[in-house]
């Protein structure tokens, strides 16, 4: 399935805009994780463990939607965008939106 996040596919005609499709994920970091990562605060980097999570979440969220674009018949998804957010009291949680609209090419 070709993703993109033009609104056109060169080299193919869209046929049919079926819907707009979404991938959601709202992922948890956890104490340990955390915790290193606070470590790469204090004395200054990169941040693995938070960078993995976002890699994660973000992959999740572009097989859900693309997922959903199969689901109703699509064989492409152009415009694409990607949503990040924290959530929660403390900013604990990391929510990851992939969105675009599932078409048909030939």
């Amino acid at each position: 399935m070709i993703i993109t996040t033009t609104p056109s596919i060169e080299g193919h005609e869209i046929l049919e805009y079926r819907q707009v499709v979404f991938g959601e994920v709202i992922s948890g970091v956890d104490f340990v994780k955390d915790f290193t990562a606070g470590l790469s605060n204090f004395f200054g980097g990169r941040s693995g463990t938070y960078e993995e999570e976002l890699v994660q979440a973000r992959a999740q969220a572009m097989q859900e939607m693309q997922q959903r674009a199969r689901d109703v018949g699509a064989n492409a998804i152009v415009g694409v965008d990607i949503d990040y957010e924290v959530l929660g009291s403390d900013n604990g949680m990391l929510m990851v939106t992939a969105s675009g609209t599932a078409v048909v090419i030939r």
